[in-house]
């Protein structure tokens, strides 16, 4: 097995592994605005992405994480996801401000909307829809600045 030397962005330094790792799916850049993006996600990407999430939960700092209208997905993928959001719930709740989809079609929002307050007690995580991805940004750096999200938000 060739060991190779690479950069990894979500611990800021260079490691090396035995093999190649996945490619990331999470976009940092802005960090503690945190991008999940459709066109990031690729058949197998679920693994990664708890990987991603156990990272950023480490770092014990808050984020917001934007959801950019993710397309088609595994039922594996997504099975892992769910699993992940409903086993870190607690750990969550300490460093996620709030997760932000982003849905473009009015219709598509406004259905999500109303499934909003679900999915704040499936996952323990205060959730929000905008039209746009400055929409979403804006409301992040209001989160991160201290406002509260009052849309759908965790039961007392």
């Amino acid at each position: 097995m060739k060991t190779i030397l690479i950069f990894d962005r979500m611990l800021g330094r260079f490691s090396l592994y035995g093999a190649i790792k996945m490619p990331f799916v999470h976009d940092l850049k802005d960090f503690p605005i945190v991008r999940f993006d459709a066109a990031s996600i690729y058949e197998g990407y679920g693994d990664r992405w708890c990987d991603e999430m156990d990272e950023l939960l480490a770092r014990n700092q808050p984020f917001v994480l934007i959801y950019l209208a993710i397309g088609d997905e595994s039922d594996a993928d997504r099975f892992k996801r769910g699993a992940w959001l409903k086993r870190n719930k607690d750990a969550m709740a300490l460093n996620l401000l709030a997760l932000i989809h982003v849905e473009p079609n009015e219709e598509k929002r406004q259905k999500l909307q109303t499934m909003l307050p679900k999915l704040v007690v499936a996952f323990g995580t205060p959730q929000a829809a905008r039209a746009s991805v400055s929409e979403a940004e804006a409301l992040a750096r209001q989160l991160l600045a201290g406002d509260a999200l009052c849309e759908a938000t965790p039961a007392a």
